[in-house]
């Protein structure tokens, strides 16, 4: 066997499933974001919030990435977030992650 196809057995790939959401600047919303995920016995291997503007008008926007989600979980999971009262907006992506097989 070459040391090429040597690597190639060593990768693993995961799939990630990324939500950018999109709320309401509310000292609970936060936690109520992630209990959604927590409820589920998930827990994301990413999580970044930021607040953009200011007063009445401050929104927090939150990307949460969660490993291993098929893709009716990860749209059952949307659907439940855009639902949530802080919740203006919800988007939905994949990404593939390649890392070295332990």
């Amino acid at each position: 066997m070459s040391a090429m196809s040597d690597f190639h057995q060593e990768l693993s790939v995961s799939s990630v499933a990324c939500f950018a959401v999109r709320m309401v600047a509310d000292p609970g919303a936060l936690p109520r974001l992630l209990g959604m995920f927590a409820k589920r016995g998930l827990v994301p291997s990413s999580v970044h919030s930021r607040m953009t503007g200011s007063g009445e008008a401050a929104s927090l926007l939150v990307d949460v990435q969660v490993e291993g989600l098929t893709d009716p979980e990860a749209e059952q999971i949307a659907e439940a977030l855009r639902q949530c009262v802080p919740v203006e907006r919800v988007l939905t992506a994949r990404k593939r992650r390649v890392g070295v097989a332990a």
